[in-house]
């Protein structure tokens, strides 16, 4: 995002009604869980000197404020103030914020997506059937149009009345999700909940691989697991997720063992067992690529910084 589409996104009434409601549930920096379940708002006041790694959960971010990129796999993409990142299933992500500052903090509304909220809705807003696309993908960036705004200000507003956002809140959110199904981008969206989708196949694999990142992996099972063979299967999951199964769980394995250190005090030999590695020289190896430094001296730069991975996403 430009500078200009930036200044354009902040000039919008809209827009800065958003980033006020985010900063009132976000008073100060970090991921604020609200009254409805799923429902998030995060604030950033400072841009990292590197990408945090974490693992991004299959959600809606609507930015009202700053703006980021996100690396998966070889690919990057960049979103800022005005604009929507929906996340169509979890992936490890090397996430850097590229404005954010004290006077104008980084803000985001987050709502996880569920894929069968989304088929139930898909339904009533398709119910002759998808329409084709040429591709499915794990990350959309469209523009945050006013109705969508709206509702996600309508939202907000609720969250200060407890009967209000338990009855309402889940029905604004379908709201956001309808309008988002009705968007550009809403036939690609609609794909998360189809039994029969690429993206549903992949979003499968993806769960196995999450429950499972410790042992090894077999593609030839994984690609039955999901019901089609095995070149149709690590062809679709690099389409959707930029990576082969192998290297998302290399990044699952290696994210969890950085967790496991900064949170468990755990050594790194100790930490290389746990995720699955039978060779402590090859995880040195791994991690000093992923991280960009071996995982000791990774570990203590990360704690003499005060940061912790997994406030990276969205």
């Amino acid at each position: 995002m430009s500078a200009s589409d930036e200044h354009t996104a902040s000039s919008r009434p809209d827009i800065a009604e958003l980033a006020r409601l985010i900063s009132v549930h976000a008073p100060y920096d970090g991921v604020f869980p609200l009254r409805v379940s799923g429902v998030d708002a995060l604030r950033r006041s400072h841009t990292a000197g590197g990408a945090a790694h974490a693992l991004q959960q299959a959600s809606v971010c609507i930015v009202a404020q700053g703006a980021k990129s996100v690396s998966i796999g070889d690919t990057v993409y960049h979103y800022g103030a005005g604009q929507i990142a929906v996340f169509s299933i979890d992936l490890p992500v090397a996430a850097q914020l590229t404005r954010a500052s004290h006077a104008e903090p980084y803000l985001t509304l987050r709502i996880a997506l569920d894929p069968e909220r989304v088929t139930t809705l898909a339904a009533k807003v398709y119910p002759h059937g998808l329409p084709r696309i040429p591709e499915s993908r794990a990350v959309y960036i469209g523009e945050a149009n006013a109705p969508i705004v709206d509702a996600a200000n309508r939202l907000l507003q609720l969250m200060s009345q407890p009967v209000d956002a338990e009855l309402l809140g889940p029905l604004t959110i379908d709201e956001i999700l309808i309008r988002l199904l009705r968007s550009p981008m809403g036939a690609r969206i609609a794909q998360i909940g189809q039994a029969e989708s690429s993206l549903k196949k992949v979003a499968r694999a993806v769960s196995w691989l999450r429950t499972n990142y410790d042992q090894s992996v077999n593609v030839e099972e994984l690609a039955a697991l999901v019901n089609v063979s095995a070149s149709s299967f690590h062809r679709q999951f690099k389409a959707v997720t930029s990576m082969s199964p192998l290297q998302y769980q290399k990044a699952l394995r290696l994210q969890e063992a950085r967790r496991l250190m900064l949170t468990t005090m755990l050594d790194a030999g100790s930490a290389s067992r746990r995720v699955g590695y039978a060779s402590p020289s090859q995880f040195s190896r791994e991690y000093a690529r992923f991280f960009g430094a071996a995982p000791m001296k990774d570990i203590q730069r990360q704690r003499d910084q005060g940061l912790e991975s997994r406030n990276a996403s969205a």
